[in-house]
């Protein structure tokens, strides 16, 4: 199938791309820095973007989706970071991961219980796969275990990393069942840690990402999961979790160039406005160099992007450049933020200025949803002919959020 060309451009895109900046620019940018001053959740922000349609793009309309597709959504990430990165660390819970991952494994009664929530922001969704061992190697090294006691689960372990596992209203964690059975004996659970006891959720301390939106320890005493709220069959939880990591991929790729634009912008402006010996510094080649080289990585990242987003529009094989295009952004947002430290000097520490923790989420971003080498790993096995990355398209069973609206099968 071939795709259209320089959708980017399209009347659609671009009204995407300016109902973004001017919700951000009214809704979020005006008060941001108050909620991070006081470390406060911003439940009330969530809730105005998921009324704006800003989490619900690639879902149907009978779930509350507007059924754009990966373009737009990946579109809306990039500019809500570029606007404001810390509110944006929600994104995937609420329109990507959480949502995402009921929709590719839940029964239709599920989907309809907790999706329309979740994308309007009703609900604070969260996902939670990695613990303190595992990392890369999430199913082999997984010690969270959930024994079955009659109709419920009774889970004990710790997951790492889990953001929004403070505030969450609903969410997605992932369990063994069976401790000796590798990546097939792990299942997915649809969890309420309000409702229900053994859930502790402590934030972690982390350095120039928000105060208000957080990533946590989680600890598991006994944690009740109803048997209703198993995500899927026994066994299935990885392959769920693995369906819903790669467009989350592609989310985070988004995001990924988000920062490089904004630190772009960010350092355009200083080197415009910094003057040296009566001129600004922006007239220096040295400086020139570095803003020539970050152009040229963003319009490449972009392009990466914008493709990996068009091909799961598609339904097309995109695991492969799924993955180039989340190595290659969150590259550029590495480089672009230290370019813009460089350029802004001993300023590029300063609070006041973005770059400061645009950094830190660059970072972020070139870990997230799969490492760096992991994504280099999965790109040159499949050069090499060892594993091809896009083996499993169309082969998991799982819904196609594209394709198959699970309200229409009743």
């Amino acid at each position: 199938m071939d795709l259209p060309m320089f959708p980017e451009y399209s009347s659609e895109i671009d009204a995407v791309r300016d109902m973004v900046n001017r919700f951000m620019e009214a809704e979020i940018k005006p008060v941001m820095d108050g909620y991070e001053q006081r470390r406060e959740f911003p439940r009330e922000l969530v809730r105005k973007a998921g009324e704006a349609g800003l989490y619900g793009a690639v879902f149907p309309e009978s779930v509350g989706g507007s059924n754009m597709g990966y373009l737009a959504a990946a579109v809306i990430q990039e500019e809500m970071v570029r606007n404001d990165v810390r509110f944006s660390s929600c994104n995937n819970q609420q329109g990507s991961t959480c949502p995402s991952a009921i929709y590719f494994g839940g029964t239709p009664e599920q989907i309809e219980k907790y999706v329309p929530n979740l994308v309007a922001g009703k609900t604070i969704g969260m996902m939670s796969l990695t613990e303190s061992g595992g990392g890369s190697d999430a199913a082999g090294n997984m010690k969270t275990f959930a024994r079955r006691d009659g109709d419920v689960y009774r889970i004990t372990g710790q997951k790492m990393w889990a953001s929004m596992a403070n505030e969450t209203d609903v969410g997605v964690l992932l369990a063994k069942t069976d401790r000796d059975a590798g990546a097939k004996g792990v299942t997915a659970f649809i969890v309420h840690p309000k409702k229900f006891p053994g859930w502790q959720a402590t934030p972690i301390e982390c350095l120039g990402l928000s105060k208000s939106m957080r990533t946590n320890i989680v600890y598991l005493d006994d944690f009740v999961v109803p048997v209703e709220d198993r995500l899927g069959e026994e066994g299935e939880g990885f392959k769920i979790i693995m369906r819903t990591l790669q467009p989350g991929r592609v989310g985070v790729a988004a995001k990924a160039l988000g920062v490089a634009r904004r630190c772009f912008e960010e350092a355009v402006r200083y080197a415009n406005e910094r003057t040296l010996r009566g001129q600004p510094i922006g007239r220096f080649q040295m400086i020139q160099s570095d803003i020539a080289e970050m152009t040229c990585a963003i319009e490449a990242s972009r392009s990466l992007v914008y493709k990996a987003a068009m091909m799961m529009d598609a339904s097309m094989a995109h695991n492969r450049m799924a993955a180039i295009a989340k190595f290659h952004a969150s590259q550029t947002a590495k480089f672009c933020a230290d370019k813009a430290m460089q350029i802004f000097g001993g300023y590029g520490l300063a609070e006041e200025y973005p770059v400061s923790y645009y950094r830190a989420y660059a970072d972020m971003f070139f870990t997230g949803e799969g490492s760096a080498n992991v994504q280099k790993i999965m790109i040159a096995e499949d050069a090499l002919g060892y594993k091809l990355a896009d083996r499993h398209h169309g082969k998991t069973g799982l819904r196609d959020i594209r394709k198959d609206d699970p309200s229409k099968a009743r």
